[in-house]
């Protein structure tokens, strides 16, 4: 199952939104999910957008939404805080 995740990152914005679109075509997967932390949240929001209504229009849809925060130390130690969302998209029943 965890094949279906699609971590974002820093490449170039439509190699996620390629990667969700084979995910659903050539995969056949019923489900993924786009996983974001920090500054990369908006990017992910955009990757499913472009995905499901511009891509697979009419096919998949948004199905859940979820947002957590994570601890952990920087490099000079601190405690900071990290926002993450996951946005699973999944195929029209």
């Amino acid at each position: 199952m965890d094949d279906n995740n699609i971590f974002i990152g820093g490449k170039p914005f439509m190699n996620y939104v390629t990667g969700v679109v084979m995910q659903f075509t050539t995969k056949n997967a019923d489900e993924v999910v786009i996983k974001a932390r920090g500054k990369f949240i908006s990017r992910a929001v955009d990757v499913a957008e472009v995905s499901s209504k511009r891509f697979l229009e009419g096919s998949v849809e948004v199905k859940n939404i979820k947002i957590d925060s994570e601890e952990f130390k920087n490099d000079e130690g601190k405690d900071i805080r990290v926002s993450i969302i996951e946005v699973t998209l999944g195929k029209n029943r």
